[in-house]
C-alpha cells in the first residue's frame, strides 16, 4: 500500500528494461524484488531467457530512471531496451569466444597429469606453473563471479555465481594450502609434489563460461524469428512527387505519400495500390506460402516482397503502427512475458541457492566426522556447490517459449503472451463464428421475393439498397452489389438507424422502412408467410425482411431477403482435423436455426453443436456457459464484434482478415492467425502442446539433474571437474532441446 500512496491518481505504464549480468532464476528473483521496491511499481516480470524486465508502474518523469538505479543497486547492469536483436544480428557465430578460448588455453595444461596417468605418465606440473596457470582463470576470467557473487552476498541472497565464486575459490584456496604444507615440511611424503586441485578451480570456471557462451549462441537463434521480421523492412522507399521519384529513408515516409514499388522490391510501408498491377509474396508475415494478385484498391503490408509488376502506392501506416510493427512488437511481448509455470520455479530457486550451501557445510562436516582428512572433505563440498545450479532451471521455460513463439511467427501464428501458449494444448473446445470465420464473409442475395401484390421487384431491391447504403455490414454489401449489378437508381437515404442484431432503420423518399432480422420481426409482431420462409430455409438461406412503417408506426413486410455465404474451402477438413483431435467443435451464429443447421451439415458439425439467433453482444455468453459446463474453450473470430467473445475464452483465436491484422482482433485475442486458413487453428494448438512439452521436459531434467548430481557430489562420487562439465551441460542440453522446436512441421 505504501507503493500506491506516492502515486494515488498517476495512470499506470509499462516499461520494458534491458538487465545485463543475470545468470540463473535466483537473478531473476533477487532483479524482481529489487525492481518492486521502487515507489510507484505495480508489477514486475523478469525473463532470464530474454534478460529483460517488463514493469508496469505509475507514470513519472523519473520513474525510468529510479528502475535503472535499482537494477544497478542489485548488483546488475540496466540497458537499452530494444537492441537485443539488433545486437544479436551483428556478432558472428563467435562472438564473446575470447575469454573461452583463453580458459581453454590456460586450463588444458593442467589437465594433462589426468590424461598422462591413463598412459602410466607422470606429467605433473610443478606447483609454481599451476599457479601461473590457474591464477589468471581464476582471478581475472572468474572476476565476473565474484562481483556478482558478491552483490548477491550483500543483498542476502544466492546465485549462480556466488555456487562458483565459492566453489572455485575453495578449490583454489586448499591447493595454495597443500602446496604451503609441502614446502613447510607438514604434509606427508615432505619434498614430494603434493596433489594440488589447481585444474578444478581453472577447468570450471573454463566450463562455465563456455556454457554461457553456449547459451548466448542458443538464445540468439532463438531470437532470430524477431531479427527475421525487422530485416524485412527495407532502408530506402521511392517517394513520387513532382519531380518524379526520389530516394528516401524509410524513415521519412509519411501517411499519405506515394510510393513506387518496383519488380522484386519489398513494399516499404502499409499502403493501398493506386496504379498497376502484381503478384505480392507475403509468405514471410502471414505464412502463405503462395503468392496473393493485388491492383487497384487492395491493401498491401509493408516487408511483402513485390512481383514482377510495378506499383504506385498510397502510404496508410508508418512506424509503429505499421502492421509489421504490430507482429514484431507482439512476438517481442510474448517472447519477454513469463509463463505461468514460471512463477513455481522462481519460488523453488528463491530458496535454492541457500539450500544447497547448507548442504555443502553438510558434506564438509560429514566427510570430517566420519575420519577423512581437511583434504577430501573440502572437494567433495567443492564438488556439491558447482554441480548445484539453478542456471537450467531458470531456461527451461523462457527459452521453451522464445522457440515456440518464434517458430509460431514463421508460420503466420502470433501469440500474444505465454498464458496462451501454455493453456492452448488444453483446449476441449473450439467455438468458432460462422460468417467470416468457418465462411467467405461475402455473402450474396440469392432471392428477393415480393410479399404479395404490395411492389415490384426492382423498385423494392432499390429501396433496399438505399436503406443499406450507409451499412458496412456483409449483408448490406450484398444487397448494393445486387443493386449495382441491375444498373437501379438507388434513391437518397434520409435519417438512418442500425439496430445492432435486429438490422437497419431509415427514411426513403419520406416513408419510413427497415430491413429486419426475423428476431426483429418477431418482436414488432410481423409474420412472414411461413411456406415460403421454409423453402429458403430448407436451401440453408439466411433471411431477413424488408419492412416499411405506416404513420402509426405499424410495420408490414414488403419482401423477403435471401442471403448465401458458402464455406471457406478448407473449412470443412479444419473440423475434421478438430474433431479427429478429440475437440469437440461448436459452431455460434446469428442466423436463424435452419440455416445454421444447414451449414453446420455442409461442415461436419453436430447439430448439437450449434448455437443459432446469437446477437453479436451475446456471443461472450455463449462462450462463459461452455466454460461453465466444463469446458476449456477456444474461441475463433474474425472481426471487431467478436472480440467480446474472444477475452471471454480461455484461448481467444483472431483471424486477421487478408492478413491485415485489425487492432481490435489483435488486442483481444491470445493468438492471431495471420492469414485466414481455418487448419491454422489445429496447428496453433499442436503447436502450444508441443512447447508445454519441451518445458515439461526441460524443467524434469533440471530438477533431476540437480536431485540426482548434489547426492552423488556429496557422497565423493563426482570430482569437481566432471561437476563443472555436468553444470555446464545441463544448461546447454536445455537450450538444446527447446530450440528442437524450430524443426516443428505442422
Amino acid at each position: 500500500m505504501d507503493n500506491l500512496q506516492h502515486y494515488p491518481l498517476n495512470p499506470m505504464s509499462t516499461l520494458d528494461l534491458s538487465v545485463g549480468g543475470m545468470t540463473c532464476a535466483s537473478c531473476v528473483m533477487r532483479v524482481e524484488r529489487a525492481l518492486k521496491s521502487v515507489p510507484g511499481v505495480q508489477d514486475v516480470s523478469v525473463n532470464l531467457a530474454t534478460e529483460s524486465a517488463r514493469v508496469v508502474a505509475a507514470d513519472g518523469e523519473d520513474m525510468d530512471a529510479r528502475l535503472r538505479r535499482a537494477v544497478r543497486a542489485a548488483g546488475y547492469e540496466p540497458r537499452v531496451a530494444g537492441n537485443a536483436a539488433d545486437e544479436a544480428a551483428a556478432v558472428s557465430p563467435w562472438h564473446g569466444f575470447g575469454p573461452v578460448g583463453i580458459g581453454l588455453l590456460l586450463s588444458i595444461p593442467l589437465l594433462a597429469p589426468m590424461l598422462g596417468q591413463s598412459f602410466g605418465q607422470d606429467w605433473m606440473l610443478p606447483p609454481w606453473v599451476q599457479l601461473l596457470l590457474a591464477g589468471p582463470v581464476q582471478f581475472w576470467l572468474g572476476a565476473r563471479f565474484y562481483r556478482a557473487g558478491w552483490h548477491a552476498a550483500k543483498a542476502r541472497t544466492g546465485n549462480m555465481d556466488l555456487l562458483v565464486a565459492l566453489g572455485t575459490s575453495a578449490a583454489f584456496g586448499l591447493s595454495l594450502w597443500l602446496w604451503w604444507r609441502a614446502a613447510t615440511g607438514e604434509h606427508a611424503g615432505h619434498g614430494a609434489a603434493p596433489h594440488l586441485y589447481f585444474e578444478a578451480s581453472a577447468v570450471v570456471i573454463t566450463l562455465v563460461l563456455l556454457g554461457k557462451w553456449l547459451e548466448a549462441r542458443a538464445k540468439r537463434q532463438a531470437t532470430s524469428a524477431i531479427r527475421t521480421l525487422q530485416q524485412l523492412r527495407p532502408e530506402i522507399a521511392h517517394l513520387v512527387g513532382q519531380r518524379g521519384e526520389t530516394d528516401v529513408p524509410l524513415a521519412e515516409v509519411m501517411v499519405g505519400d506515394q510510393l513506387a514499388v518496383r519488380p522484386g522490391e519489398r513494399v516499404p510501408a502499409d499502403a493501398r495500390v493506386i496504379e498497376g498491377r502484381s503478384e505480392v509474396d507475403e509468405s514471410m508475415l502471414t505464412g502463405e506460402p503462395l503468392p496473393v494478385a493485388k491492383g487497384p484498391g487492395d491493401a498491401l503490408t509493408g516487408g511483402a516482397v513485390n512481383g514482377d509488376g510495378r506499383m504506385i502506392v498510397e502510404v496508410s501506416a508508418v512506424g509503429a503502427e505499421s502492421v509489421l510493427a504490430r507482429i514484431i512488437r507482439l512476438v517481442e511481448d510474448a517472447q519477454a512475458a513469463k509463463a505461468p509455470i514460471q512463477r513455481l520455479v522462481d519460488q523453488v530457486a528463491a530458496v535454492f541457492v541457500p539450500v544447497v550451501l547448507l548442504i555443502a557445510l553438510a558434506t564438509l562436516a560429514g566427510w570430517l566426522l566420519a575420519g577423512a582428512g581437511i583434504e577430501i572433505a573440502m572437494i567433495h563440498a567443492v564438488a556439491v556447490l558447482v554441480i548445484a545450479c539453478p542456471c537450467a532451471l531458470g531456461l527451461a521455460t523462457p527459452v521453451a517459449v522464445m522457440a515456440g513463439t518464434g517458430v509460431a511467427a514463421r508460420r503466420g501464428i502470433l501469440i500474444k503472451d505465454a498464458r496462451a501458449l501454455e493453456l492452448a494444448h488444453k483446449v476441449d473446445t473450439v467455438a468458432f463464428d460462422k460468417t467470416g470465420t468457418l465462411t467467405l464473409g461475402r455473402p450474396v442475395l440469392t432471392a428477393l421475393i415480393p410479399e404479395g401484390d404490395l411492389g415490384d421487384e426492382a423498385g423494392l431491391l432499390a429501396t433496399a439498397a438505399s436503406l443499406q447504403s450507409g451499412s458496412e455490414h456483409p449483408l448490406a454489401r450484398a444487397v448494393s452489389a445486387a443493386a449495382a449489378q441491375r444498373g437501379l437508381q438507388v434513391p437518397a437515404l434520409g435519417t438512418m438507424q442500425a439496430m445492432p442484431g435486429r438490422g437497419v432503420r431509415g427514411e426513403v423518399n419520406g416513408e419510413n422502412w427497415a430491413i429486419a432480422s426475423l428476431r426483429w420481426c418477431a418482436e414488432l409482431g410481423v409474420v412472414p408467410d411461413v411456406a415460403q420462409l421454409e423453402r429458403l430455409h430448407a436451401r440453408g438461406a439466411t433471411v431477413s425482411a424488408l419492412l416499411r412503417f405506416d404513420a402509426a408506426g405499424a410495420a408490414q413486410i414488403q419482401a423477403l431477403l435471401a442471403f448465401a455465404d458458402e464455406p471457406k474451402a478448407e473449412a470443412a477438413q479444419a473440423v475434421r482435423t478438430l474433431r479427429a483431435r478429440g475437440l469437440r467443435v461448436v459452431m455460434i451464429s446469428g442466423d436463424n436455426e435452419r440455416a445454421a443447421q444447414a451449414m453446420a451439415a455442409r461442415l461436419g458439425i453436430a447439430a448439437a453443436d450449434v448455437r443459432a439467433d446469437v446477437l453479436p453482444a451475446d456471443k461472450a455468453a455463449q462462450v462463459s456457459a461452455l466454460r461453465n459446463d466444463g469446458h476449456v474453450v477456444a474461441m475463433v473470430g474474425d472481426g471487431a464484434n467478436d472480440a467480446p467473445a474472444l477475452a471471454a475464452a480461455d484461448v481467444g483465436i483472431a483471424m486477421a482478415p487478408s492478413g491485415g491484422g485489425t487492432d481490435v482482433a489483435m488486442e483481444a485475442a491470445g493468438i492471431t492467425l495471420m492469414r485466414g486458413d481455418l487448419a491454422l487453428v489445429a496447428q496453433a494448438l499442436d503447436l502450444s502442446a508441443r512447447t508445454v512439452a519441451k518445458i515439461r521436459q526441460n524443467l524434469f531434467w533440471a530438477f533431476a539433474y540437480n536431485v540426482a548430481g548434489i547426492p552423488l557430489a556429496a557422497f565423493g562420487l563426482l570430482s569437481p571437474v566432471v561437476a563443472g562439465a555436468a553444470m555446464a551441460l545441463s544448461s546447454v542440453s536445455v537450450m538444446a532441446n527447446a530450440l528442437l522446436l524450430r524443426r516443428w512441421k505442422p
